[in-house]
């Protein structure tokens, strides 16, 4: 098994109910990455981009 596996935080559980299913599957949490996800707005003749939500993904460590 591997040593280090990306968990990303669905839309329907909070942070806690993530870190639970990590110690769940035998993973500690050792980095937190925050990405944001854009919406596409066209304006006229050019596309803006806005902030609408953001994205949480734990990095987890195999618990030895």
């Amino acid at each position: 098994m591997s040593k280090k596996k990306q968990f990303e935080v669905q839309e329907n559980e909070t942070i806690s109910d993530c870190l639970t299913r990590m110690e769940k599957e035998g993973y500690r949490p050792v980095r937190r990455i925050e990405k944001p996800v854009f919406r596409e707005i066209h304006n006229q003749n050019k596309m803006e981009y806005e902030p609408a939500s953001q994205k949480i993904i734990f990095e987890g460590k195999r618990i030895e």
